[in-house]
C-alpha cells in the first residue's frame, strides 16, 4: 500500500504524546502530599483488583458490565497488537488475527455504548462523553480493515492503483489520528478516557489496599495533630494518591443516583465533587463539566487550582456539610473513589481552622468537650435510665462476659425504651453483663463527622482508658455509630484494651443467643414488617443478615424495600446532618418513609437509635417505628410461676 510508513508514524507520535501526557499527570498528582505506597506490589495486584474487585461492582449492572468487558477488554488486547504489528512490524498471521478477534469484540461493545448513549440516564455525562462510540467505533472499523492483509485476507501488495491507495492510507491515517487521538492522547491528557489510565494506577496505589479481596474498610484515617494545618484547606493538602482517585471517575453517576442529599435537592452531587477535586489540583474552572450540577448551583463559576483554598472558589462548605457520610456512593463507585474521606477532611479544615461549622454544630462540638455527650447533659445523669434496671457497673464488679455500651441514647427518653428493651433480653437469656455508668463518655462519631478530629482523638483515648481498667470479652451496643468507632476506629491509638475484645452490634449479639436457644419467644402476629438497613451496620460493617434472621426467627417474611441491603437510603441522621441542618427541597427521612410505605408494611424494623429518631420525625400517618430489640422484648413468653 502507497506511503505504508504513514499510520505507524502516527501511531509511534500519539504514543509519544500519550508518554508526555503520562507525565505531565502524574506530576499533578505529585503535588498531594506523600503517603507510603509499596509501588511493585501495587502494580502487581491491579490485574487482579480490576478483574476481580472492580467487576465485582461493575457486574451490579449486567448491561454494563458485558459492554466493559468486550469493549475494555477488546481495547486492551487491539492495542497490544497493534503496536506490534503495525508500529513494530511484526509479521504473524496469528497475531493478525488475535488482533481481529479483539477488534470485533471492541467494535460490538462499542455498539452496546452507542445504545447507551441515544438516552442516556440522567446520572451520565454528556459532552465529550457522546463522542467516546464514535471513537470506539472508528478505531475498531479502522485497525480492522488495516490488519485484514496482515491476516492474509487481503494480499500483501493490495492496491486500488496509485491514486486510489493514496486516498486509502490518507483516509485510514486521518482515522488513526481520530480514534487513536481520543483512545491514547485523550487517556493522558484529558479526556472521555482519561479515567482508563489514572484508573488502573489508582487500583494499584489505592489509599484503602485492605478492601481488595474482599475485605472492608470503613474507619476514618486520624488527622495528624499538631502541625501547620488541620485537615485539607487546599487540593496539594490531599495525598497524592487521593489526587490519582479523583482523576479515576469515570463520570457514570452512580454515586449521584445513590445520593440521599443530592435527591432531597440539597447542594451536593458526589460526581460533581469528585471532577471539582480534578479542577482544583489541575487548575481552571468547571464551565466543561457536562453532568448534572449540584441542586440549585450553576454550572460555570468554580475556579481552583493546586494552592488556593478549596472553599474559597471551588466548593462551597455547604456542599460538605450536606454530606450524610453514608457512604452509599463509595459502595456504588466502580473506580473504587473515596468520597467520604475526601469530604471529611476538607471538613477537618473548615472546624479546626477555621472555627465555621454551620448552625448548631458549633455548640455540639462545645457540648461535646464541655459535658462528654452531644447535647450537653450532665454526665451524672447517663445513669439515670438504668435506675430501675438492677444493672452491674463495671467500677464495682471489674469484669463481666458482656459490656453494654449504652451510648447517647441514654440522655434520650426514646432511645431509653430501646435500652430498656435490650437489657430485658438480656436478663431473659442470663447474660453476665454491666455497664460503665458515668465513665463511659461519647464514642466520638459526631465530632469525628463533624471535622473535630481532636475531640474525637481526646475521647477515644479517655474512653480506652477506662475500658483498660476492667476485664470483659465482648462490647455489645445498641448504637451502629458507636459500635463503628470501637470496633474501626479506636484500634489507631495504640491501646490493648480492646485486644482480644469481639465487638458486636446488638442485633448480631442477639441473633446468636436466639440461635443458642436463649429465649422462649411467641411468633410475631403485628402485620407487615420491613427492615431499614442502618449505614453504620450495613454499608460501613457488613452486617445485613442478622438483623434478617432475628425477624425470621419470630415468623416474620419482611417486606424488602426497593433499596435495601448495600443499596438501603440513608435516613438523614448520619453524618453531622441533623446538626449542620442544610436546606433542600425535601427532607431524607420522608424520602426513606415513602420507601417504606410503598412496601405496605405496618411496622419499619430498625437497629439504630439515629435512624428511629429520623424515621419518627416524619409526620403521621405512617407505619410504626421500633428497633429491633423492642420487638424480639416484646415477644418474649412471660414465665408462669
Amino acid at each position: 500500500m502507497i506511503l505504508d510508513w504513514l499510520p505507524p508514524t502516527l501511531i509511534g507520535v500519539l504514543l509519544v504524546l500519550a508518554g508526555i501526557g503520562a507525565v505531565r499527570r502524574v506530576n499533578l498528582w505529585r503535588a498531594g502530599q506523600a503517603e507510603k505506597v509499596d509501588l511493585l506490589a501495587g502494580l502487581l495486584a491491579m490485574p487482579k483488583r480490576y478483574l476481580h474487585d472492580l467487576h465485582h461492582v461493575v457486574e451490579r449492572d449486567k448491561y454494563i458490565s458485558r459492554t466493559h468487558v468486550a469493549t475494555g477488554g477488546g481495547f486492551v488486547l487491539a492495542m497490544a497488537l497493534v503496536v506490534l504489528i503495525h508500529l513494530f512490524g511484526v509479521d504473524s498471521e496469528i497475531l493478525a488475527w488475535a488482533l481481529l478477534a479483539a477488534l470485533i469484540s471492541m467494535f460490538c461493545g462499542a455498539l452496546f455504548v452507542a445504545k447507551r448513549r441515544l438516552n442516556p440516564p440522567s446520572r451520565l455525562s454528556k459532552g465529550p462523553w457522546m463522542r467516546l462510540p464514535k471513537s470506539l467505533l472508528t478505531f475498531s472499523i479502522t485497525f480492522f480493515v488495516l490488519t485484514l492483509p496482515a491476516a492474509g485476507v487481503l494480499p500483501e501488495d493490495f492496491s486500488l492503483g496509485a491514486v486510489g491507495g493514496w486516498i486509502l492510507t490518507l483516509v485510514l491515517s486521518v482515522l488513526i489520528l481520530l480514534s487513536l487521538s481520543e483512545m491514547l492522547f485523550g487517556m493522558t491528557w484529558g479526556g472521555p478516557m482519561k479515567h482508563a489510565f489514572a484508573g488502573a494506577l489508582h487500583l494499584a496505589f489505592h489509599r484503602r489496599p485492605e478492601r481488595f479481596g474482599g475485605g472492608r474498610s470503613t474507619g476514618l484515617k486520624s488527622a495528624v495533630l499538631g502541625g501547620k494545618v488541620h485537615g485539607v484547606a487546599k487540593p496539594s493538602d490531599f495525598k497524592w494518591n487521593q489526587l490519582l482517585g479523583f482523576d479515576a471517575c469515570v463520570q457514570c453517576g452512580r454515586c449521584e443516583a445513590v445520593c440521599p442529599a443530592f435527591a432531597a435537592g440539597q447542594p451536593l452531587n458526589p460526581k460533581k465533587l469528585i471532577q471539582d477535586m480534578v479542577v482544583g489540583f489541575a487548575g481552571g474552572t468547571d464551565e466543561k463539566y457536562a453532568g448534572s450540577p449540584y441542586p440549585g448551583v450553576d454550572v460555570g463559576n468554580a475556579t481552583g487550582g493546586a494552592n488556593q483554598i478549596i472553599t474559597e472558589g471551588l466548593i462551597h462548605p455547604d456542599t460538605l456539610w450536606s454530606c450524610t457520610t453514608c457512604r452509599a456512593c463509595v459502595e456504588e463507585c466502580p473506580m473504587m473513589i473515596e468520597h467520604v474521606d475526601a469530604i471529611v477532611d476538607m471538613r477537618r479544615f473548615l472546624t479546626l481552622e477555621k472555627g465555621s461549622t454551620p448552625n448548631k454544630g458549633a455548640q455540639v462540638l462545645e457540648n461535646i468537650i464541655a459535658t462528654d455527650n452531644p447535647n450537653g447533659y450532665s454526665p451524672a445523669s447517663r445513669t439515670h435510665w438504668a435506675a430501675d434496671q438492677n444493672l452491674n457497673v463495671m467500677k464495682d464488679v471489674k469484669q463481666t462476659d458482656v459490656l453494654f455500651w449504652v451510648s447517647d441514647g441514654a440522655f434520650d427518653m426514646r432511645s431509653q425504651r430501646i435500652l430498656r428493651a435490650f437489657v430485658k433480653l438480656l436478663k431473659a437469656a442470663n447474660v453476665d453483663v454491666a455497664i460503665l455508668g458515668d465513665e463511659e463518655l461519647d464514642s466520638g462519631d459526631v465530632a469525628r463527622r463533624l471535622g473535630d478530629d481532636a475531640t474525637f482523638q481526646n475521647l477515644a483515648k479517655r474512653n480506652l482508658a477506662t475500658l483498660s481498667k476492667y476485664r470483659f470479652n465482648k462490647i455489645v451496643t445498641t448504637d451502629p455509630h458507636a459500635f463503628h468507632c470501637l470496633k474501626n476506629e479506636y484500634g489507631d491509638f495504640g491501646s490493648d484494651a480492646l485486644k482480644d475484645v469481639e465487638v458486636l452490634h446488638h442485633t448480631t449479639f442477639l441473633n446468636r443467643l436466639v440461635k443458642e436457644g436463649r429465649f422462649n419467644l411467641n411468633p410475631f402476629s403485628g402485620g407487615k414488617v420491613t427492615y431499614h438497613d442502618p449505614c453504620y451496620l450495613g454499608r460501613y460493617n457488613g452486617e445485613y443478615e442478622a438483623p434478617r434472621e432475628l425477624l425470621a426467627s419470630l415468623g416474620i417474611d419482611i417486606a424488602e424495600m426497593e433499596r435495601s441491603g448495600y443499596r438501603s437510603r440513608c435516613c438523614g441522621g448520619g453524618g453531622g446532618a441533623p446538626v449542620t441542618d442544610i436546606p433542600g427541597e425535601r427532607r431524607i427521612a420522608d424520602m426513606r418513609m415513602e420507601d417504606v410505605t410503598s412496601t405496605g408494611a405496618e411496622l419499619v424494623a430498625v437497629g439504630c437509635q439515629q435512624c428511629t429518631a429520623m424515621l419518627e420525625g416524619v409526620v403521621e400517618p405512617r407505619p410504626v417505628v421500633k428497633d429491633i430489640a423492642e420487638i424480639l422484648a416484646g415477644q418474649l413468653k412471660e414465665e408462669m410461676h
